[in-house]
């Protein structure tokens, strides 16, 4: 986890479990678009509400329940009437990662990338044979079995890393 000791301990005393890729499942209100790439790149099944052109709080609320999703959200009025939700203040992302590592919730980028950016399809391992001419054979790449889009760990994985890294080190990241 990146956040601080105490705050993992902190959790596992009061009782609630640390929100993992593993055991965890995210619904992004219509606010957190781009919290919701952020959290594909650490592994989370992360549904956005604009990527399945929901934007009534009753709908979003509906398809939380009933594919038992973490509603994440800048409403309060909408996480209060939320079965499990964790309410985001901020408008940056940055800060918004931030809030979310104090909320438990392991804000750490994957080691192998498992969902897609765009559009939070699985991803699969590419064979030698699809990849790219423009990307080093030595890179493995990944593509979407949703939309077909292909991922490899170039300059913009990096910069999320980076980004990701400093949540809950203190250090300050460009926005």
């Amino acid at each position: 986890m990146t956040g601080n000791r105490e705050d993992a301990e902190e959790n596992e005393q009061s009782g609630s479990a640390e929100r993992t890729p593993e055991n965890t499942r995210f619904l992004l209100d219509v606010m957190c678009g781009r919290l919701a790439r952020y959290l594909r790149f650490c592994g989370y099944d992360a549904a956005y509400a604009l990527d399945r052109d929901v934007e009534s709080d009753d709908r979003i609320l509906s398809i939380a329940r009933e594919e038992d999703r973490t509603l994440i959200t800048r409403d309060v009025e909408l996480a209060e009437r939320a079965e499990d939700a964790i309410l985001v203040s901020a408008r940056d992302v940055t800060d918004q990662l931030e809030e979310l590592a104090k909320a438990g919730v392991e804000i750490t980028m994957a080691e192998t990338p498992r969902r897609c950016g765009r559009c939070n399809g699985r991803l699969r391992r590419c064979s030698t044979d699809e990849q790219l001419e423009h990307v080093p054979d030595d890179r493995p790449i990944w593509r979407c079995r949703d939309c077909g889009h292909r991922f490899w760990r170039g300059s913009h994985w990096n910069r999320v890393a980076e980004q990701l890294e400093s949540v809950g080190d203190g250090s300050e990241t460009e926005r």
